[in-house]
């Protein structure tokens, strides 16, 4: 009998850089990758300048670890969503009444990774530290 293997995803966001991708004028990245509820999470901690940047980039790298941890379960197969298709809101990082954190999936990002028979849990861990976010995510 085959037997599922536990994947997990990495990813490092160097905030001072992604800090300025936010801030070049015109940019329109936090509304084309963010929720408008991850966004109002934020509003909602006070979240601005520095602050606002190291908490999206936290969110920002779960995002990306999720993927990486999808993408190695499908390993030697084309990717259900090409990279350039992908809604990046539909893999939504929500925090709970503590602030523990999980994903949530929506659209066809939702549809497809269901469609495989995985499902999230809370499996999402974003830590901080300096000039750096980094989010881990495990698939089961």
């Amino acid at each position: 009998m085959y037997k599922r293997q536990t994947m997990i995803g990495v990813d490092l966001v160097y905030i001072p850089s992604f800090e300025e991708q936010l801030n070049m004028p015109g940019s329109q990245f936090a509304q084309a990758v963010f929720t408008p509820a991850e966004l109002l999470i934020a509003k909602r901690r006070g979240a601005v300048g520095g602050a606002l940047a190291r908490h999206l980039a936290g969110r920002w790298a779960a995002k990306e670890a999720f993927i990486k941890a999808w993408s190695q379960t499908l390993f030697g197969s084309q990717p259900p969503i090409a990279r350039d298709q992908l809604d990046w809101r539909e893999i939504e990082v929500q925090p709970d009444a503590y602030g523990r954190v999980s994903i949530s999936l929506h659209g066809a990002v939702s549809r497809h990774f269901h469609d495989q028979g995985w499902q999230l849990g809370p499996s999402l861990s974003i830590s901080h530290d300096g000039e750096y976010a980094i989010a881990v995510v495990r698939l089961d």
